[in-house]
């Protein structure tokens, strides 16, 4: 008598099928009780809160995921070591929500545009991951857009040091996310670091990539 095969598992769903199906459709309301600090876990946030500031300006950050031929890549920028908030950092292009922009996509585009020389037709909007708070006073709201390759990038030196690429699977795989002991007002935390060649991806930036690998794997 023939063995029985086990039923195959059906496969994983792939990182760009996460993606489009896991992100919030809306952007968050830029309300500070409801945002998370990046990457530190919930019972800690509470805590850390009363360290932070009372007043919140709104800002958005562009998280593009440049369509390479060998799979997704991350855009990133070197903030300016001449910038007053945290200066020489690695960041997503992105600033605060301005009067005249529409809400956070708007903003978000406009800023990489100024920031970096993305171009606006290359960037087509994903979804957005839950607002953030940063210790400089922002809550930010961070949107997931694609963007098309071929495009050439006129840096602001006044804001943008350099800019760079690395694999998204690489940043959202958490055995690449380093745990690292931190303060905000004599409060102790862990937060995360992700080293990729030679570059520290961290603070707010790092945390952002944490949830957003949390929300793709279902955390």
């Amino acid at each position: 008598m023939s063995e029985v095969a086990e039923p195959l598992s059906p496969p994983a769903p792939s990182l760009r099928v996460r993606i489009e199906q896991r992100l919030r459709p809306e952007a968050g309301t830029g309300n500070p009780d409801a945002a998370l600090i990046a990457g530190v876990a919930p019972t800690t946030a509470q805590e850390l809160r009363r360290h932070l500031p009372r007043t919140w300006s709104r800002a958005a950050v562009l998280v593009p995921l440049v369509d390479r031929a060998d799979g997704l890549t991350c855009l990133f920028t070197q903030r300016s070591a001449q910038l007053t908030n945290h200066p020489g950092q690695v960041s997503f292009p992105g600033g605060r929500i301005e009067t005249t922009d529409a809400g956070a996509w708007e903003a978000a585009v406009r800023e990489a545009h100024e920031e970096i020389g993305l171009p606006v037709d290359r960037i087509r909007r994903v979804g957005y991951l839950h607002d953030h708070l940063v210790i400089s006073g922002f809550v930010v709201t961070p949107v997931v857009a694609y963007v098309r390759p071929g495009f050439e990038l006129r840096l602001d030196r006044t804001e943008v040091d350099d800019t760079f690429e690395a694999p998204l699977d690489f940043l959202l795989d958490r055995a690449n996310h380093v745990p690292t002991t931190r303060r905000i007002g004599g409060q102790a935390f862990t937060s995360w670091d992700i080293p990729w060649e030679g570059r520290r991806i961290w603070g707010a930036t790092a945390g952002m990539l944490v949830s957003f690998a949390d929300l793709l794997n279902g955390a």
